[in-house]
């Protein structure tokens, strides 16, 4: 939840690409980011993988008008659309990207390799169908916006009601660093070029609430946990961290968003 998740850089990278802000090479060094290398498997036309720079193109070039992104979890499909073999696959990757005005998706597949301390990161997208059909259960930027407000609020109340400490110094002392790689950031772009600020101001707290969770999950009292107290703990969270990722969503999917609105005007 609180590192970028790959379909994130891929889509906003990819609208930033599609909509003429940033050069082919550009997108692709942003969305690779520490990675060492990502390649598009089963993408129409082509018998082997290709290299993003290729597959962004193709992909433009059946009609991706934009890209969306899905983050789902068992028994909550955010952002899928169908068909199930499609779903079921994002659902183990737990993301996805899907096309907008293209029935095509993209579900990553992670590869690590070397040594310890020496470990490289090899990404291959595999290119499936998709239904084309509204994805589920997405909300709008300004809803995501409302229902974060309400989740920080439930999240630290949560946090004292258990009494875990990462609702004590702890949380404070990352939620500080948090605010510190915010504040160094400071006119870089949050997302990508072409994306509105409220965007970026939603993405940024949903990752907040993400380190909260996260927080939550990995610090007890001091000890280990049972099991019934782990199976509470994340009773309690579930609908926050569901809030959190419905504002991840709606962040990235903002560019196809606007898209759409100036479509029906």
């Amino acid at each position: 939840m609180l590192s970028e998740p790959r379909s994130g850089r891929l889509a906003a990278w990819g609208n930033a690409l599609l909509a003429g802000f940033v050069s082919p090479d550009d997108a692709v060094i942003a969305i690779v980011g520490d990675d060492a290398v990502h390649r598009v498997e089963g993408l129409p036309g082509e018998t082997r993988p290709v290299g993003l720079t290729l597959a962004l193109g193709r992909l433009r070039g059946l009609g991706a008008r934009g890209f969306r992104v899905a983050l789902p979890a068992p028994g909550h499909p955010l952002g899928l659309s169908g068909p199930p073999d499609f779903n079921a696959r994002a659902l183990d990757a737990e993301e996805a990207v899907v096309c907008h005005g293209a029935a095509y998706g993209l579900v990553p597949e992670v590869h690590e390799a070397g040594p310890a301390g020496d470990v490289h990161v090899e990404v291959v997208w595999h290119c499936l169908p998709v239904r084309e059909a509204p994805p589920a259960d997405v909300p709008s930027l300004s809803e995501a916006e409302r229902e974060l407000a309400e989740g920080l609020r439930e999240a630290t109340e949560v946090l004292s009601r258990l009494d875990v400490a990462a609702s004590g110094p702890v949380a404070q002392a990352a939620v500080d660093a948090f605010r510190a790689r915010a504040e160094a950031s400071a006119g870089h772009e949050v997302l990508a070029p072409g994306y509105p600020q409220r965007a970026a101001r939603v993405l940024e707290l949903a990752q907040r609430i993400g380190l909260l969770i996260s927080l939550a999950y990995e610090n007890g009292h001091g000890g280990a946990m049972s099991a019934s107290e782990m199976a509470a703990r994340g009773e309690a969270l579930r609908p926050v961290e569901r809030v959190a990722r419905r504002a991840l969503v709606a962040a990235y999917n903002a560019y196809v968003e606007e898209q759409e609105r100036d479509g029906r005007r």
